[in-house]
């Protein structure tokens, strides 16, 4: 294994903001607003601001479920937060979460408006206010539940671990690399014998647990983060795609998916949603045209 330069942490850790990564410009080791700026409010009770990352598509895929079931009270408006901007420090967004990480929700029909904040908070509190994609039976309620919070605990090691050092980070560390690599595939095969012998993670029904894991482990797997299917050996976790294929061919989910989105193909980007038309006449490609 390679030996990279010697490094000897100092007894008292002190930020150095030009640390030469990608994100240099909004990391920072301290709380709050960085800037006032009030948030835009639209027309429904569930406000979202958010980015299409895998933790934001988590919300608009569930947002897009409800309304394909045909319920009018899931009706949404989303605002994009540029974190590569900063607009998670403005006020307006620290306000609704004081970690400034996006997804975050306003639910303005509660007497008293309901913040939510955390992507797995949100679905569940969707879910819950819905009646919809968690199980009623306690057993089959606790499996969902589990493999929610298996995706929480465990996609930090994808995204911030594996992720950052494979392709972010200013320079290939061997040791970093290979460290995540493992328990990413770890994590991919403990996927893979789930879903051997269950259609969905709980069984024969598409629940949040999914909706929380797709974006995350069935993106990695079909090279849609990270560009890193072909290093993780993604085309042996034949379970996996097949999980992760079934739920992008889902229209709700495809739908999902172009929220908030500020890359990739024009007319995949749908930044702002405030109405199912939106889907045909706003996206990017469409007002580019017309401006």
């Amino acid at each position: 294994m390679n030996d990279p330069a010697g490094y000897t942490p100092p007894k008292v850790w002190k930020w150095v903001a030009a640390n030469g990564g990608q994100f240099a410009n909004i990391n920072r080791p301290i709380a709050g607003p960085t800037h006032e700026k009030t948030l835009p409010v639209g027309k429904h009770p569930l406000q979202l601001y958010s980015l299409a990352t895998p933790n934001g598509v988590k919300v608009t895929v569930l947002l897009e479920e409800l309304l394909a079931l045909g319920i009018e009270g899931a009706e949404y408006d989303a605002y994009v937060i540029n974190i590569r901007d900063g607009d998670q420090f403005s006020s307006g967004f620290v306000e609704i979460n004081p970690n400034s990480k996006i997804p975050a929700l306003l639910d303005r029909s509660t007497p008293t408006p309901t913040r939510v904040f955390e992507s797995g908070a949100i679905l569940l509190y969707l879910a819950e206010k819905f009646r919809a994609f968690i199980p009623k039976d306690p057993s089959a309620r606790a499996e969902c539940l589990s493999w929610l919070f298996w995706q929480m605990g465990s996609a930090p090691y994808l995204g911030g671990g594996f992720g950052h050092f494979y392709a972010y980070a200013p320079h290939k560390i061997e040791y970093c690399i290979d460290r995540f690599t493992m328990e990413v595939k770890r994590q991919l095969d403990v996927l893979d014998r789930r879903l051997a012998d269950n259609r969905y993670l709980c069984g024969d029904d598409y629940t949040i647990a999914d909706i929380a894991v797709w974006p995350w482990y069935g993106a990695a797997v079909t090279n849609g983060v990270y560009d890193a299917a072909e290093f993780l050996d993604a085309a042996t976790y034949t379970n996996v795609l097949r999980w992760a294929k079934e739920i992008a061919g889902r229209e709700a989910a495809q739908r999902g998916r172009m929220v908030n989105r500020v890359n990739g193909p024009l007319e995949k980007q749908l930044r702002e949603r405030h109405d199912a038309s939106d889907f045909q006449t706003r996206t990017q490609d469409k007002i580019e045209a017309a401006s």
